[in-house]
């Protein structure tokens, strides 16, 4: 819609319609120290202009760095391919299509795509997406007590802070018992989780390999929980899920995850990509939407909305979320970045992942004063013990042309020296190398 502004006479006859002598006179609702301090805004800037402004401000980002940073959201090659194919005009939107059934071969790659996903967990029912691996991970808690009809959830210390921040912003206003269970050399503290179950919970959340990059089997959570009625939920990486144990193989009920790191870049705050499946007992408490496969009544194949428990179509109270519209470009794109690796593709670029990772250990252990954290097994991303405060020393490192990692003093008190470091498959031997000469130099200096 273009933007016409009135002129002053329009503006006068406007104000004497509604009986008023200014434009200020219609915001007296609003007391003052809640209305902006000024709308004085600069003069309009020519195409040329804006472009320059905004090219300086990327100047402005670090974007050269060598990537060691992960926690969460890691720096994977992604193929040409899959910018060109979801590129294409006909499937270049995050919006799931109404008139959904006339846009078959955007339902064909959803159904793809949730395909996909079950395939990596192992587990029967996956949804068209969510936004984020924080709000899949909500999701997930939700269904878990929609399906038990318990207010507690138990959260392992292990659990990426980011989503349990974003867990408890979405149910500020609901009454959800929280409790959380720290980890105890890296792994989740299965004494105390246990303890912490009573008539009450409903589910526990669990992650793996956890915010410290270390790789848990927690089959005998799942078993367990799954004697005294609890549900257990796991949030996984998704490139991890090639070489370990699937959610469903450790008896897990509901998997979730971020699935930035399937052919989606890295960004300041999203676009990202929320996935979640489930057992097959549980596909009427997901939410958002569920496409399927079926034929037509002359015995053609095509794809529909099957199941969609959204307040747009049922009644609202009997919705189990709000999630509206799903992140189906990003889910295109994860789903073309599988298709493209393939199942040998994916296991070697968790390998690579893998052998990079414990590649770097071996390096930075070599450096005087820092400790590799090395309790518990982990996948492509450790944590390490340096000698001086590691948000400084990430500060200097950026100097130096390095994202060297994670501080984890930012989320855990008493960790202000512990480092968490993620190598992925495009870091090279000689990365690696600079990345711990680097940061000998910043730390012995």
């Amino acid at each position: 819609m273009s933007y016409v502004s009135v002129t002053p006479d329009q503006q006068k006859e406007m104000l004497k319609c509604c009986g008023a002598e200014s434009v200020d006179e219609l915001f007296n609702d609003i007391p003052q120290e809640l209305r902006p301090l000024s709308f004085s805004l600069p003069e309009g800037k020519s195409e040329l202009e804006v472009l320059n402004h905004c090219r300086n401000l990327s100047d402005r980002n670090y974007s050269h760095l060598i990537n060691f940073l992960g926690a969460g959201y890691y720096d994977h090659y992604i193929p040409a391919a899959v910018d060109a194919l979801a590129g294409r005009s006909e499937f270049y939107t995050a919006y799931t299509p109404y008139q959904p059934e006339l846009s078959q071969g955007t339902l064909q790659a959803i159904y793809e795509y949730q395909s996909h996903i079950c395939r990596l967990t192992g587990l029967k029912v996956s949804n068209a997406s969510l936004y984020d691996g924080g709000t899949a991970l909500y999701e997930a808690c939700q269904m878990a007590i929609n399906a038990t009809k318990r207010p507690k959830i138990i959260l392992d210390g292990g659990v990426n802070p980011i989503f349990r921040k974003m867990l408890y912003s979405y149910t500020a206003n609901l009454s959800i018992e929280f409790v959380e269970v720290q980890v105890s050399h890296g792994q989740s503290n299965r004494e105390n989780l246990f303890n912490e179950i009573d008539e009450n919970t409903a589910a526990v959340i669990l992650q793996n390999p956890n915010f410290f990059g270390v790789i848990d089997d927690h089959s005998d959570i799942a078993q367990k929980c799954s004697r005294m009625g609890v549900m257990t939920i796991q949030s996984v990486y998704p490139i991890a899920m090639a070489l370990l144990k699937t959610p469903a193989q450790q008896g897990i009920d509901i998997a979730t995850g971020e699935g930035q790191s399937l052919g989606n870049g890295l960004s300041f705050g999203g676009p990202y990509l929320g996935f979640i499946a489930a057992r097959k007992q549980l596909v009427r408490k997901m939410p958002g939407r569920i496409v399927a496969r079926t034929v037509d009544k002359s015995g053609k194949e095509g794809f529909v909305l099957s199941l969609q428990a959204r307040e747009q179509h049922i009644r609202r109270e009997k919705a189990t979320s709000n999630i509206c519209t799903n992140e189906a470009l990003c889910a295109l794109r994860a789903s073309i970045h599988l298709a493209l690796l393939g199942k040998g593709g994916l296991k070697e670029v968790a390998s690579l992942c893998l052998n990079k990772a414990h590649y770097a250990k071996e390096r930075i252990k070599q450096i005087p004063g820092v400790k590799v954290m090395e309790s518990s097994p982990t996948f492509n991303e450790f944590t390490v013990k340096l000698p001086k405060d590691a948000a400084e020393c990430v500060g200097e490192m950026v100097e130096r042309g390095f994202a060297a990692g994670f501080p984890l003093g930012r989320y855990y008190k008493g960790l202000e020296n512990y480092l968490l470091i993620a190598v992925t498959e495009k870091r090279s031997k000689h990365e690696i190398g600079l990345l711990a000469e680097t940061l000998e130099a910043v730390i012995c200096r």
